[in-house]
């Protein structure tokens, strides 16, 4: 008889959360060893630019398809696919050459790791009563901000070790930029091993052996917060009725706005503080701060607003009086350039960023707040997408900002934007980062207000009828 495991959604969270760390250690590898990597490859910052927007668009076009396949698949099946896909592509950019190598690479990384955040979302609707939920999102994200955090740690020590003195077998195979490339491969496999305690222990709840009766009555008292058991003769939403549902498209807005800040946090703050604070590759590892105020930012977003829901009060509105608190934080960002101590410096982006994070966890809970169970992955991945569309238009705009006017001829994808982003580049170009932290000050209040006239909070007794 198997033996079962009291709290079992806590240890399902922990794999979400351990998930999130790999993820997010794969996606930071290279923007922590970017200076490292464009000085062996020969690559510009537009180039940069064009080699993390070429993530973001496979990022994108996996966000509308994963979701789907989750609801269609399974929560278990889904994620074991997206965990191989993009742990394997991780380990192939070892072998990239040049920009197109490289490039279709993170294409494929892309393409596995979006996947795991509709995925983690339907199993916390699984798995989750609705005045747990917010704070189970945010453990699981905080994953992805230690993710972030530890990477520097991981990956630049292995960059600059010295493999021709003390490894020169290894050094041989794997050629100039033994150590970025060694990063990639190691950070890759650790993922293919997490496969094994996922397929072990996932089932839903009803079909888990290691789930106690207690923790099922527990989970299922809430007949609306386990949606995907009480909506089973509910139809999933055809595709027309998610594109014309008004929440969708509040969502997608409210995230094209506000996700590119931590899009900036994640992929230019360290070439930021490289290059307008004169950090060394090494001195870096100070980013560590940035990504453990995101973790600390995705479990207090999650906590504040379930407090609010066990004081009686509706999920989405307690969501929103959390964000509200959050946007109000944002303005502080533009001191983040204009103070002379980098220190001081850290601590503003910290505050930003922990704001931000709280925002996020909170916006990410309405989604399985307002939506039935069995379209969950579907309408949250069209709401995701709207992430990634705000963080290319983000990478184009910071791009122009940072490189100023250039006589090289505009890259691929910088060709296939222009024509939409050409007025306000051209007058953000060679602007500075400055122009890009003022820019923040105002993106969640204006999201924030975007949601509350668009009567977000109104949504929430319709879908649950």
């Amino acid at each position: 008889m198997v033996k079962q495991i009291k709290g079992m959604r806590w240890w399902i969270v922990g794999l979400l959360f351990t998930a999130a760390v790999l993820n997010y250690i794969d996606r930071q590898t290279l923007s922590a060893l970017a200076p490292t990597i464009q000085k062996d490859l020969g690559m510009t910052d537009s180039d940069y630019a064009n080699i993390v927007n070429i993530f973001l668009i496979a990022y994108t076009i996996a966000y509308i398809i994963s979701g789907r396949i989750v609801d269609k698949i399974g929560t278990r099946t889904g994620t074991m696919i997206f965990v191989i896909w993009w742990s394997v592509s991780n380990m192939l950019t070892a072998a990239a050459r040049g920009m197109t190598s490289l490039g279709a690479y993170r294409f494929m990384l892309g393409l596995g790791e979006a996947g795991i955040w509709p995925a983690a979302s339907k199993a916390v609707s699984e798995w989750f009563p609705a005045k747990q939920r917010a704070f189970a999102i945010g453990l699981y994200t905080m994953g992805a901000t230690i993710g972030a955090t530890v990477a520097p740690y991981v990956v630049i020590p292995l960059a600059t070790y010295s493999y021709a003195d003390q490894l020169p077998a290894v050094a041989n195979w794997l050629g100039q930029g033994t150590g970025w490339r060694l990063a990639f491969i190691i950070t890759g496999f650790v993922g293919l091993l997490w496969i094994v305690p996922w397929l072990l222990i996932y089932r839903t709840p009803r079909k888990s052996k290691l789930i106690t009766k207690q923790e099922l009555d527990y989970i299922e008292q809430d007949d609306e917060a386990n949606k995907t058991d009480a909506a089973k003769t509910d139809e999933t939403w055809s595709w027309k009725k998610v594109l014309t549902y008004r929440g969708t498209w509040l969502l997608l807005l409210a995230r094209l706005l506000t996700d590119p800040v931590w899009y900036f946090f994640q992929f230019w703050f360290p070439k930021y503080l490289s290059s307008e604070r004169n950090l060394s590759q090494d001195a870096l590892k100070i980013t560590w701060v940035i990504y453990a105020a995101a973790g600390v930012g995705s479990l207090f977003g999650g906590w504040l607003s379930g407090r609010f829901i066990k004081n009686g009060k509706q999920a989405v509105s307690s969501r929103m009086k959390v964000m509200l608190l959050c946007a109000c934080i944002m303005p502080a960002a533009p001191f983040i350039s204009s103070v002379t101590g980098i220190n001081l410096s850290i601590v503003i982006s910290a505050a930003v960023v922990l704001a931000s994070l709280a925002w996020l966890i909170n916006l990410s809970s309405i989604i399985v707040d307002i939506v039935p169970g069995h379209s969950l992955g579907t309408v949250f991945s069209i709401v995701a997408a709207g992430s990634t569309i705000g963080g290319i238009i983000m990478n184009m705009i910071v791009a122009a900002m940072v490189s100023g006017p250039s006589s090289k001829a505009s890259g691929f994808l910088d060709q296939g934007l222009q024509a939409i982003l050409s007025p306000v580049l051209n007058i953000v170009k060679g602007q500075g980062y400055a122009s890009w932290f003022l820019i923040i000050a105002f993106l969640h209040p204006v999201g924030w207000l975007l949601l509350k006239w668009g009567g977000i909070t109104k949504l929430q007794p319709s879908v649950k009828k």
